[in-house]
């Protein structure tokens, strides 16, 4: 059944997309580790978010897999059409199931642009996030090898992911931040960030919108979603989910939020 998309839009990174995105990390094996469980539903989800639910804002990660769903997206949707974003998230070591290591060297950064270039079949990464802070690396030195790449033509617009209103106006200072990715769902329902981001003009991507489906379970798909929707048109949430039967429960939540 095709369910009709949420109405409304935000520009992000200089495109207008749904305000409903596609979270993709559920896209994996346990652990958000190796190839999924079930390949084909898999890459069903990510046409089906495109072609029968007009969704064209997919975030994803080098680190989901590592690497396995920059590769699925590809096998899905390339070539992309002109009205997808495809946000990829930089800067995170993956060395096990479930263990997420922040690794913010310059020269790993770097390597994980071009990485994620060629997986996805791009020559630039429309909007590149730091994935999270390394509190071993400087921030000015994370930031300017990002920068850098943007003036090579290799990313487009920068985000930052799991910050504080402190990091946000120290990036701010030396480049354009594009988006900002941060917990906030109807358990963890407060983000300073948040307002700081509306005074500054950035949209609001919160990830975890089911909380890890604590929310989904509690309360089904409909409030979670409907409280996130209806903070305001600067927020766009990217609920994640590995099969099509639960995206047309997204899609229909939200769009009876519209």
């Amino acid at each position: 059944m095709t369910v009709a998309p949420p109405a409304s839009t935000i520009t992000i990174a200089g495109r207008t997309v749904s305000r409903l995105g596609l979270g993709t990390m559920r896209l994996t094996g346990p652990g958000i580790w190796g190839d999924p469980v079930d390949r084909a539903a898999a890459l069903s989800v990510l046409r089906q978010a495109v072609h029968s639910y007009g969704i064209t804002h997919f975030d994803t990660a080098d680190a989901y897999g590592p690497h396995t769903v920059e590769h699925l997206i590809r096998d899905a949707l390339f070539p992309y059409p002109e009205n997808v974003l495809i946000a990829t998230k930089v800067g995170m070591l993956r060395p096990a199931p479930n263990v997420w290591a922040p690794h913010g060297h310059p020269a790993y950064l770097r390597a994980c642009v071009e990485g994620s270039l060629r997986r996805l079949g791009v020559e630039r990464l429309e909007l590149c996030y730091l994935h999270r802070i390394d509190p071993e690396v400087a921030l000015d030195d994370q930031i300017a090898v990002l920068q850098a790449l943007q003036g090579e033509g290799k990313i487009g617009h920068i985000g930052l992911s799991k910050v504080t209103p402190e990091d946000i106006r120290q990036v701010s200072k030396e480049v354009t931040v594009a988006a900002v990715q941060n917990v906030l769902n109807m358990s963890d329902h407060f983000d300073p960030a948040l307002e700081l981001c509306r005074d500054l003009g950035i949209p609001y991507v919160p990830y975890r919108p089911f909380d890890a489906g604590v929310l989904a379970r509690a309360h089904g798909v409909l409030a979670p979603l409907h409280w996130l929707l209806n903070l305001g048109s600067d927020v766009a949430p990217i609920p994640s989910t590995s099969r099509p039967e639960h995206l047309e429960q997204i899609v229909t939540a939200a769009a009876g939020a519209a």
